[in-house]
């Protein structure tokens, strides 16, 4: 999900570097997403997703909604999927639109 210009100030000037550390060194190119049960989310970055059929760009998800803090704890690599859902409640609430 791309940056909103807006917000572009608030993010770190190494985003680029954290978010493929998350992405593709952690999370291994995987949505890191849990379901109830615990399984994780099958979608894999450039696949199509095996809910949805769109081909997956994995994001980063900041869990507190603040772009600038890019704790690893507070960080997930989520697909488009996952991420918008997580999102939806803050946007509703009239939280701000940061995109990770």
């Amino acid at each position: 999900m791309p940056i909103r210009p807006e917000n572009r100030g608030l993010y770190p000037r190494e985003w680029r570097e954290i978010s493929e550390r998350i992405r593709f060194g952690r999370a291994g190119g995987r949505c890191e997403w849990r379901y109830p049960n615990g399984t994780r989310c099958r979608a894999r970055h450039g696949r199509r997703h095996p809910v949805t059929g769109a081909v997956v760009v994995l994001t980063v998800a900041h869990l507190d909604h603040d772009p600038r803090n890019c704790e690893e704890s507070n960080l997930r690599a989520w697909c488009q999927l996952h991420h918008n859902r997580y999102d939806a409640g803050h946007r509703r609430r009239g939280g701000s639109r940061c995109r990770s």
